[in-house]
C-alpha cells in the first residue's frame, strides 16, 4: 500500500468516525448506551422524529418515534414482558409482522415530562436476541425530560 493509499484510508476511517459520532450526539434522540457499538439515523418528519439505532454492520436493533401523540396504542391482552427503558418500568406488548413469520417483534409506549410519546420497538430471529435487544434499550437515557409513564 502506498502513503497515498494509506492517507485516503485514514481520511475515510475519520470521517467515517466523525458521522458515527455526530449520529450517536444527536439531540432529538435519547442517548445511547455508551458501550453499544450503535449509532442513530435520526429523521425528522414534522413534528415526529424517528431514531433508528443502528449496528456497525449497518441492520438496525431497535427504533423509535417521538411525538407529540402516540403512534402505537397498547393493547393489553398483547402484553409480554415486564421491562425497564431509563430506570423507569414499561410494559413490552407481542407484534406481528406478517412479512417475517417467526420474527419476535415487541414494543412498548412511554410519555416523557415534556408531554411527547415515544413509540419504541425491536425484532429478533430468537428469545436470546430478544432479550439482547431489551438489555440495549433499557440502557437509553432521556436528555431532553425525564420518562413519567410506561404504558
Amino acid at each position: 500500500m502506498n502513503t497515498k493509499t494509506l492517507f485516503r484510508s485514514a481520511v475515510a476511517l475519520a470521517l467515517l468516525g466523525a458521522a458515527t459520532a455526530q449520529a450517536q450526539q444527536s439531540t432529538a434522540c435519547p442517548q445511547l448506551p455508551a458501550d453499544s457499538g450503535l449509532s442513530w439515523v435520526d429523521q425528522p418528519t414534522g413534528d415526529i422524529q424517528l431514531c433508528r439505532a443502528l449496528r456497525p454492520d449497518g441492520s438496525e436493533a431497535f427504533g423509535l418515534v417521538i411525538s407529540s401523540k402516540p403512534t402505537f396504542e397498547p393493547q393489553r391482552g398483547d402484553r409480554a414482558e415486564r421491562g425497564q427503558i431509563d430506570g423507569h418500568d414499561v410494559f413490552w406488548y407481542r407484534a406481528e409482522l406478517a412479512q417475517k413469520p417467526g420474527t419476535q417483534a415487541r414494543e412498548t409506549l412511554l410519555q416523557l415530562a415534556d408531554g411527547r410519546s415515544v413509540h419504541v420497538w425491536l425484532q429478533a430471529p430468537s428469545s436470546q436476541a430478544l432479550d439482547a435487544g431489551f438489555a440495549l434499550v433499557s440502557g437509553m437515557h432521556f436528555d431532553n425530560g425525564e420518562r413519567v409513564a410506561g404504558q
